[in-house]
């Protein structure tokens, strides 16, 4: 078809001694499951008898280092991200995901200049109705009071990753 794809290569043997199965499974569960503009696509995954195989939508960078390249972005280009992104915790929060680990670093930057939210191995998806998870993951410079005071992870605590993200755009 021509399509660029990415394919993300996960080792077995690493995922089994770093006991990473449940991460595996929530990434590719998570990707089936949130199908949105802002979300990077899984077009397939296979395995061979070592590795397992990711492809999806090819983005050429990161929101990470597009920041470290030009610092600060407009008030206009802040904004245009910033819609993105609420748009995008709404969506995956209507479907009781919780990202858990929202950084400029999960955030990809398509080559039409949209973000597109990924790496969902650390998300949660919320069965129980406590609206919580209760299991400590994510990047310290993006994890939220709650999480932090061993009060679970929330979809209040995504929000608060996304304004350390947007605090960095100006």
């Amino acid at each position: 078809t021509g399509t660029v794809v990415a394919v993300k290569i996960v080792e077995k043997a690493l995922v089994i001694k770093e006991k990473k199965t449940k991460h595996v499974g929530m990434e590719k569960d998570c990707l089936n499951m949130c199908r949105h503009a802002g979300i990077v696509r899984l077009y397939a995954t296979f395995q061979d008898p070592q590795r397992l195989y990711f492809v999806m939508e090819a983005c050429p960078r990161d929101l990470f280092d597009l920041l470290k390249e030009v610092v600060t972005f407009s008030e206009a280009c802040a904004r245009f991200f910033a819609a993105q992104l609420v748009e995008v915790l709404e969506y995956i929060h209507s479907k009781g995901v919780i990202h858990r680990d929202f950084k400029p670093e999960n955030l990809l930057v398509s080559s039409s200049g949209h973000l597109k939210l990924t790496d969902f191995g650390t998300a949660a998806i919320l069965k129980d109705g406590s609206g919580r998870s209760r299991t400590f993951v994510g990047t310290a410079e993006y994890v939220s009071p709650e999480v932090l005071e061993d009060r679970g992870a929330c979809q209040s605590s995504d929000l608060w990753a996304l304004g350390c993200t947007l605090f960095q755009f100006l």
